[in-house]
C-alpha cells in the first residue's frame, strides 16, 4: 500500500438501492472541501468486463468516462459531486479482474502455480485498489463496494479491504449505509434490519467504523444509542441520512452530523475546515421558488415502468436541472413516448411544452414518433435539443421534409436505404457482421472545430471543444453537401472535416433547434453547467415567458 494513503471503504446493508453511491460522493465532496485530494472509485461485482452492453431499463445509465470506459451510472456521480474527470484506474468489475487473472494465467504469469481466488484473485482487487490511489495521486481514497453484505458477488471485494486494514489498521476504515424502516402499521423506526446487516458483515471479519442511516425521517437520540450499543460503534459515529427532495443536499445533511472531522478522525488525520460555501449556494437555488417550464423528453423506454426512467437518463435529467437553476427556472420534465406518435401527425399537446429533448438510444423503437416530434419541433418553433440519436434523426427528419431525401433513414434501422443520411463507421462494419458490439463504438472525449457565428459557438465562448461519445453510426459525409445547401448548418466538426458533430438551424430562422453526435450530458457538473444545455434553457425560458 502507498505510505500514508487513507481509504474509506463504502458498503451496503439491509437492501440494494440504499444510496451507497451518493454517501460515496457526498463524503468525497466534504473531504475535498476540507482541501484533501480525494479519489473517488466504484466496484461492480458483475461479470460483465464493462457496463457497455447493459440494458438501462435493467442496470441504469451506462456512463461514458473521458478515456472511452463504459461504466456505471454512479461514476457519473462521483464526477458530479467532485467537479472533475474520472480515469479508468477508477472503476472495476468482477469481469475486469477474472479477465486479467486469466489473461496472466495464460501467460504464465504465475509461473505455474495453482491460480486460486485466494490469494491471487484477491491480490488482483487490492493491486487495483493501490493502483488508482498511485495514478491519481490523491491522498484520500473513497471506494464503493456495490451490491448487499451478505452478497455471495462481492465476497472477495470486502475479503480485500479487509485484508488491506489488516496490514495498516490507521488507513482503512469501513462506511457501512445501512436502511431503518418505519412500518405503517407499527409506526416505529426499526434498528434490527441494521443489526442483522452489522453482524453478516462482522461474519467477514470487518466491523464498521461508520454508520450512515438512511430512513425516511432523522433518526433521533435514541435510535443512535440502540445502534451504537448493538452495533458497537460509537453515537457520534451513527450519522442521520433521511429523505431529501434534493440529492445535492446530502454532504450539507452528513455535516450537521459532523461526518467529516468524524472521517478525519477515524482516518487519524488532523481536524481541517471545509468550505462549501459555493455548494450551499447551488443547494439554495434549487429551493428557491422559480417560474416553472416544461420540457418533453421523447424517448423509448417509457412504457417499462416510471421506476427506470431516471436511472435511464440520470446525467440528461440533473444537466437539465443544473442549466435551469442558472438561468432561474424549475424544468419541469415530462416523459413522452415516442411509440405514441407513430399513428398520425403529432397531438397539438405537444405545443404546451417549452422545450423538447430527445436523448441517446439505439435501434428502431419509436423512431418514427420521434421523427414526427421533431418535425413538428421545427415548424412550431419549439426549442428542441437532439443528442446523439436525437441528432441523427434531426437530420433525417430535415433530409426527408427539406432537403428532399424521400426514404431518408440511418443503415442501423434501414440498411437498404436510398437515401443513407446516417452511416456506421466503415472500420466497425465488420466487428458487427461478427456479432462483436462490446466495445465496437466510437468511445471516450473527442475535439470538435466550432464555427463562427453559430448558436453552438456563441454557447461555449471557444473554438476548440472535448466532448464524450458513445456510438457507432455518423452522418454520411456523402449528404453533407445536400442538407448545407438546404440550409442545414453543420457549427462543429472533426478536426480533418470528415464528422459532423453539431448540426443547428440559424437562429434568425429557429430559436433553437439543435443536435450534437455526442453526449454533453456526460461533462455537466452543478457548479459547471454544460454551455449548450443552458443556451437551450435560455431559449425554453424565453418561450415560457411568451405564453
Amino acid at each position: 500500500m502507498k505510505k500514508g494513503h487513507k481509504y474509506i471503504f463504502v458498503l451496503g446493508g439491509v437492501m440494494s438501492g440504499v444510496g451507497k453511491g451518493i454517501a460515496a460522493s457526498s463524503i468525497g465532496k466534504i473531504l475535498a472541501a476540507k482541501g484533501f485530494e480525494v479519489n473517488l472509485m466504484k466496484v461492480d461485482p458483475y461479470l460483465n468486463v464493462d457496463a457497455g452492453t447493459m440494458n438501462p431499463t435493467e442496470h441504469g445509465e451506462v456512463f461514458v468516462l473521458k478515456s472511452g470506459l463504459e461504466t456505471d451510472q454512479d461514476m457519473g456521480n462521483y464526477e458530479r459531486f467532485l467537479g472533475k474527470d474520472l480515469g479508468p484506474e477508477n472503476y472495476m468489475t468482477s469481469g475486469m479482474v477474472y479477465k486479467s487473472v486469466i489473461e496472466r494465467e495464460r501467460a504464465l504469469g504465475y509461473k505455474g502455480k495453482f491460480v486460486e481466488a485466494i490469494p491471487h484473485v484477491r491480490d488482483e482487487i487490492i493491486d487495483r485498489f493501490e493502483r488508482a490511489a498511485s495514478h491519481n495521486g490523491s491522498q484520500v481514497s473513497v471506494i464503493e463496494i456495490g451490491g448487499t453484505i451478505g452478497d455471495f458477488q462481492n465476497a472477495l471485494f470486502i475479503e480485500a479491504a479487509r485484508v488491506m486494514w489488516m496490514r495498516n489498521p490507521d488507513d482503512v476504515i469501513f462506511v457501512m449505509v445501512s436502511y431503518l424502516p418505519i412500518p405503517g402499521k407499527i409506526g416505529e423506526m426499526k434498528t434490527r434490519p441494521t443489526q442483522h446487516a452489522i453482524r453478516a458483515l462482522n461474519s467477514y471479519g470487518v466491523q464498521p467504523d461508520i454508520i450512515i442511516a438512511r430512513s425516511e425521517v432523522p433518526l433521533d437520540a435514541k435510535r443512535k444509542e440502540k445502534i451504537a450499543i448493538w452495533c458497537n460503534i460509537k453515537p457520534h459515529n451513527v450519522i442521520s441520512a433521511p429523505d431529501i427532495d434534493s440529492i445535492y443536499e446530502v454532504p450539507l445533511n452528513f455535516e450537521r452530523d459532523e461526518i467529516g472531522d468524524t472521517l478525519l478522525q477515524e482516518l487519524k488525520l488532523n481536524k481541517r475546515k471545509g468550505d462549501l460555501k459555493e455548494w450551499r449556494s447551488f443547494v439554495r437555488k434549487i429551493k428557491k421558488e422559480k417560474p416553472r417550464v416544461k420540457i418533453a423528453i421523447v424517448g423509448k423506454y417509457f412504457d417499462t415502468g416510471d421506476f427506470v426512467l431516471s436511472d435511464a437518463y440520470i446525467s440528461v435529467i440533473e444537466a437539465l436541472k443544473f442549466s435551469a437553476y442558472a438561468v432561474g427556472v424549475e424544468p419541469e420534465i415530462h416523459w413522452v413516448n415516442a411509440k405514441d406518435f407513430e399513428k398520425g401527425p403529432p397531438s397539438q399537446t405537444l405545443r404546451r411544452y417549452d422545450g423538447i429533448l430527445v436523448p441517446g438510444g439505439f435501434g428502431e423503437t419509436g423512431i418514427e414518433g420521434k421523427v414526427k416530434v421533431i418535425e413538428y419541433a421545427r415548424k412550431h418553433k419549439i426549442p428542441y435539443f437532439g443528442l446523439c440519436y436525437g441528432m441523427q434523426l434531426m437530420i433525417i427528419e430535415y433530409a426527408r421534409h427539406v432537403a428532399g431525401l424521400r426514404g431518408a433513414h440511418t443503415v442501423e434501422v434501414d440498411p437498404e436505404s436510398e437515401h443513407p443520411v446516417i452511416d456506421v463507421m466503415p472500420d466497425q462494419k465488420e466487428k458487427i457482421q461478427k456479432g462483436n458490439y462490446g466495445g465496437t463504438m466510437r468511445l471516450g472525449s473527442y475535439p470538435a472545430y466550432l464555427r463562427k457565428g453559430t448558436i453552438a459557438r456563441k454557447a461555449y465562448n471557444k473554438e476548440i471543444v472535448n466532448e464524450r461519445h458513445r456510438h457507432r453510426y455518423e452522418v454520411n459525409p456523402d449528404y453533407v453537401e445536400a442538407l448545407q445547401k438546404a440550409g442545414l448548418v453543420f457549427s462543429g466538426v472533426s478536426p480533418d472535416k470528415v464528422l459532423m458533430e453539431i448540426a443547428e438551424l440559424p437562429q434568425k430562422e429557429h430559436p433553437f433547434f439543435v443536435g450534437t453526435q455526442f453526449h454533453p450530458e456526460f461533462q455537466a457538473r452543478p457548479l459547471a453547467p454544460h454551455p449548450l444545455f443552458t443556451s437551450f434553457l435560455k431559449a425554453v425560458s424565453q418561450r415560457g415567458k411568451g405564453k
